[in-house]
């Protein structure tokens, strides 16, 4: 009998320190039992049938959730208002306290602590002790490592997978799948950065057709001396967008279009600016009867279609785009009766035109103010919650708003060189767009929306890494399901479902160029868009 209760004491003893030893039989004890429903009545405790706390634990909470196959260690602290999700473990002499809430599968080391709330000290004039305390609240979400000796503090999200080393103190939010270190914590590397080879392979066999098939592709074209091409909707219509695709499509491969006449074809694309405006309308669509030309989405689009193919060729626009060198007053009432509330994509894709014109003007002729009232105006109107401009709308959510933010910012803060404000508000919102569409797929899965996540995400990961490790994801992803979207000679569609064009192609070569700009691979990749969804910056100063 003694010996039964000297082993019954040794395996009590171990379990508050090797607690993942616990048994079936552990769990069931009486003495367990009788402890869990101490702590239901004390510590304000809810808890799966299979957690289990060892008899050391010092449990001093206001509410506790242990989930499935979680379990605290003998000698753990752990107070507050804290949650555990399943498969949570709590080893001996770690510190758990204040609000903090934890996923699934989340690991917390020997002497760890986790502080989810601050004392006040703002007024040097009043004892420490005596201000009030704040608690932000810590989150730590599923499949997360805290190593020992690991310090994170009040107001902190810990992304999924993240893994925190020793010693390390966790001050700011922690990307999905990074590990961090250091004092104060910083990105050391991601998880998973094998996939990056993967990555690079498809890159490099994905070039490789491109590259190899793009005059095939344009040839495809081409009748009768002019480009066709079927449009986003799957429409065959002329437009003068199609030799300005085969253009760029060419110049990313450091090439030009088999047969082209560069002289003839550069005072073609200079005889389309209208001397007054500026602006560019298309021949193939003329501007409707008593509609302002700046009304025009194509003559819009076209300063950027056509005027960065003249750039190609080696030109610069004929005259000054007079159309957007506005006093403050009637440039803010342009913009103010943009189509923000209903169509934030066409407002966007006006802003994008109007940035662009005043590069073109800044650069090759002469501009005022106009920038500084656009981004002035933008500053003030932007929506400091979502990072975004525009509304969302009853039937596509944040869709507008997002796709369009990738016009506005890439003809403004991307073509300028400027920070975006409110990144990680908007890094949030474009991953919140990109969920509720479940990724995209099927008809959804179209250059255009792919552009307009990957572009914004690119763009703003160049000043944070919020979130970085699901954006690195979705570039990964684009890449890969890429490679199998290439139709050999053909090039890609748009939109799935749809033949290959010229627009189809010119953009994926684009999104795919963005994906690897974002993973930092892009010298992997054959292809480098030099017109309409080129990235390098030219800077205020030009």
């Amino acid at each position: 009998m003694d010996v039964q209760m000297d082993d019954k004491a040794a395996h009590e003893a171990r379990l508050q320190f090797l607690t993942w030893d616990r048994t079936p039989e552990d769990i069931a004890s009486p003495e367990h039992q009788a402890r869990l429903r101490r702590l239901e009545v004390t510590a304000g405790a809810q808890f799966d049938p299979t957690a289990y706390v060892a008899a050391d634990a010092a449990v001093f909470t206001s509410e506790l959730t242990l989930g499935a196959q979680s379990w605290i260690a003998g000698h753990a602290l752990v107070r507050g208002a804290v949650a555990f999700g399943a498969y949570c473990t709590v080893n001996s002499y770690a510190m758990i306290s204040g609000r903090v809430r934890c996923g699934d599968g989340v690991r917390i080391a020997s002497h760890a602590s986790l502080v989810g709330f601050n004392h006040g000290f703002d007024d040097p004039s009043v004892p420490i002790h005596t201000q009030k305390h704040e608690s932000l609240g810590i989150v730590i979400e599923d499949d997360v490592w805290i190593g020992a000796n690991a310090v994170v503090l009040d107001g902190v999200t810990v992304g999924r997978g993240a893994v925190i080393a020793a010693g390390a103190v966790v001050s700011k939010d922690v990307p999905p799948l990074a590990i961090v270190g250091g004092v104060p914590a910083k990105v050391v590397r991601f998880r998973g950065q094998s996939a990056r080879r993967d990555s690079v392979a498809q890159l490099a066999a994905l070039g490789a057709s491109a590259k190899a098939q793009w005059p095939e592709i344009l040839a495809a074209h081409r009748q009768d001396g002019h480009y066709v091409s079927r449009e986003a909707d799957g429409q065959l219509r002329a437009s003068a967008r199609h030799r300005n695709d085969a253009i760029e499509i060419a110049a990313g491969f450091d090439a030009r279009p088999e047969g082209l006449d560069v002289a003839a074809t550069l005072e073609e694309l200079l005889a389309m600016q209208d001397a007054a405006t500026g602006l560019f309308p298309d021949p193939h669509r003329p501007v409707a009867a008593g509609q302002s030309m700046r009304d025009d989405g194509l003559a819009l689009y076209n300063v950027l279609s056509v005027g960065y193919c003249i750039e190609l060729l080696g030109g610069r626009p004929r005259h000054r785009i007079a159309a957007v060198e506005l006093e403050a007053p009637e440039l803010c009432a342009w913009l103010e009766s943009l189509t923000w509330r209903d169509r934030a994509w066409s407002a966007g894709a006006a802003v994008d035109a109007i940035g662009t014109a005043l590069y073109f003007n800044a650069r090759y002729h002469s501009t005022g103010r106009a920038r500084e009232i656009l981004f002035g105006w933008l500053a003030m109107a932007q929506d400091r919650g979502s990072g975004l401009w525009g509304s969302p709308t009853a039937n596509e959510g944040l869709l507008q708003p997002v796709n369009g933010f990738y016009r506005l910012t890439r003809g403004t803060y991307a073509q300028f060189g400027l920070p975006v404000p409110q990144a990680e508000r908007a890094i949030d919102s474009v991953l919140a767009n990109y969920r509720n569409y479940g990724g995209f797929s099927g008809p959804t899965y179209t250059a255009c929306n792919l552009l307009d996540t990957i572009h914004p995400l690119w763009l703003c990961l160049k000043q944070t890494d919020h979130r970085r490790a699901e954006a690195e994801s979705i570039a990964r992803a684009v890449i890969a399901r890429a490679g199998e979207r290439w139709m050999d000679s053909a090039g890609f569609a748009f939109a799935d479902g749809q033949e290959g064009s010229l627009q189809g192609t010119e953009m994926w070569l684009s999104v795919v160029h963005l994906a690897a700009k974002l993973l930092g691979i892009a010298d992997d990749f054959a292809f480098v868009p030099k017109g309409v969804h080129r990235t390098q910056a030219v800077g205020l100063g030009l």
